[in-house]
């Protein structure tokens, strides 16, 4: 409505998006500022799981290649003492740990050593299972932030382009002149808020799906290296 009421008042026409929003109406300036906020906070997401991410891929190619070439459980113990704790080395201590309090219920024979029975594995795969998704939880955090964020900011834009609207409008009414050029100033405040909203829903979106399938693959590599650790235990006739 200020745009509308500045162009009938004799005042030059806005002709940037900057001018727009600062000859705008406070209602567009509330939504423009409450975007400007959800912008920055996704952004501060994004970089710090990017970080996240960078930093624990490393740490979990490290020691998936110690791990790899460890031929018993005593290399990978060796080999995950001299590392900084990751989701991989949690997951490894969560198993120690489980070994370490639980008596073989299979006693041993001359030919081999006491042995884990059917449930006692099968309580061991849901531990790490639920150890996995710990570390997936906590991987992710405020990765849901960016969803939230993607799905909001559109509809918040659209209330700022209705308001707009309306107060273009409004103004149109009061001043008693409907031409074209009365009216567009005002279109073009509202539509500034959409675009806004656009700016600000379109990376927070692109930053989910990117962080989402890469938790998704993180996943699957912790349960996949929870099979290899039983794996690795039949091998020694733990299991």
């Amino acid at each position: 409505m200020s745009a509308v009421l500045a162009l009938q008042g004799g005042a030059a026409i806005p002709s940037t998006a900057l001018e727009l929003i600062l000859a705008g109406s406070l209602e567009t300036k509330v939504v423009l500022g409450v975007l400007v906020i959800l912008s920055l906070l996704s952004w501060a997401i994004m970089l710090a799981k990017w970080r996240e991410f960078s930093r624990m891929r490393k740490a979990s190619d490290e020691f998936l290649r110690k791990f790899e070439r460890a031929h018993n459980l005593d290399e990978v113990i060796a080999a995950t003492a001299r590392m900084r704790p990751n989701a991989f080395t949690r997951v490894f201590d969560r198993a120690q740990v489980f070994l370490s309090d639980t008596k073989p219920a299979l006693g041993a024979t001359p030919d081999r050593q006491a042995r884990l029975s059917g449930s006692q594995v099968e309580a061991l795969r849901l531990l790490l299972d639920a150890q996995t998704t710990s570390e997936r939880d906590a991987l992710g955090k405020y990765v849901p932030w960016l969803a939230s964020i993607g799905s909001v900011s559109p509809l918040i834009g659209l209330l700022g382009t209705v308001l707009g609207v309306i107060s273009a409008f409004i103004g149109v009414a009061t001043q008693g002149s409907g031409n074209l050029g009365a009216v567009a100033p005002g279109v073009a405040e509202a539509l500034v808020a959409r675009a806004a909203a656009l700016a600000v829903a379109i990376p927070a979106v692109f930053g989910y799906n990117f962080f989402a399938n890469r938790l998704n693959r993180f996943d699957g590599e912790l349960e996949g290296f929870g099979s290899e650790l039983i794996a690795l235990m039949v091998r020694e006739g733990r299991i």
